[in-house]
């Protein structure tokens, strides 16, 4: 990364495309310990200002059980140089702390290039995953291991916390179907935020990406989210189901920042 923050040879199009796979794969909504319960969160990703994706995101709950099926579609800008698209869903049990997926899977085409990801967990350890087309694994790959794949979280429900639980500090293990990642979160207070839906003070967390594995070393566009110091996600609180939900991020770029906003919050 040179003096104007830039990450050298950063692509363009990968760039965007790591940027909206790191917002859909992170930026979901909430769920809870209610019965028969429904919440939309709706979404607008832009890249300095101007619109590059919407995401929307549909919870149900019945009883201890949660489904979150969710969709992406690039928009504006970015689909001059890749149309991207994606639908994904996560099923599983809602546990005194943290939400525990039994399956997750995601589907997802940018230009005419297509790939289908499917994950099972069983107490918080995967039991299968698979990739289909399976990726060409270069010579400087970092490899998943079994360790890597025990106590994680699935990407929708890794950044969703009960009401009752502390939202940040906080490290969150994630594995996606591929890469094994931590998300590690810092306490920087609160902020007030208003949506269709919400108003209301949010939690400020910063955010900072650590690959673990499941990546090529050296891959520019990750060792630039590695590096950043200064992201920014805020929690709100959805009292009718009682957790808190991102509603905005901010991820710094050399082309200008990406928010993630939430323009819905709510049933």
């Amino acid at each position: 990364m040179n003096g104007n923050g830039r990450a050298s040879g950063m692509n363009w199009r990968i760039g965007v495309s790591t940027l909206l796979a790191f917002a859909m794969a992170t930026f979901s909504t909430g769920a809870a310990r209610a019965v028969d319960v429904t919440h939309i969160t709706d979404y607008s990703i832009s890249l300095a200002g101007l619109p590059i994706a919407k995401a929307s995101f549909h919870t149900e709950l019945n009883a201890n059980r949660y489904t979150i099926s969710g969709t992406m579609n690039s928009a504006g800008l970015a689909d001059i140089f890749a149309k991207t698209s994606g639908q994904t869903s996560v099923s599983g049990v809602v546990g005194r702390d943290r939400l525990s997926a039994s399956e997750y899977s995601v589907r997802y085409q940018t230009g005419k290039k297509r790939r289908a990801i499917d994950v099972q967990f069983r107490d918080g350890d995967v039991t299968s995953a698979s990739m289909k087309p399976a990726r060409k694994i270069p010579k400087n790959w970092v490899p998943v291991t079994k360790e890597d794949m025990r106590n994680v979280v699935d990407p929708l429900s890794g950044l969703i916390f009960p009401g009752d639980t502390k939202v940040c500090p906080k490290s969150v293990p994630i594995f996606d179907g591929e890469s094994r990642m931590d998300l590690k979160l810092s306490a920087k207070g609160t902020k007030p935020f208003k949506t269709d839906g919400f108003k209301g003070d949010v939690i400020v967390c910063g955010i900072q990406f650590v690959p673990k594995s499941g990546y090529r070393k050296g891959r520019e566009d990750v060792d630039y989210l590695r590096k950043l110091e200064t992201m920014e996600i805020w929690f709100a609180k959805a009292d009718a189901v009682n957790v808190y939900a991102p509603v905005y991020v901010r991820i710094p770029t050399s082309y200008g920042p990406v928010t993630i906003w939430a323009t819905r919050f709510g049933s």
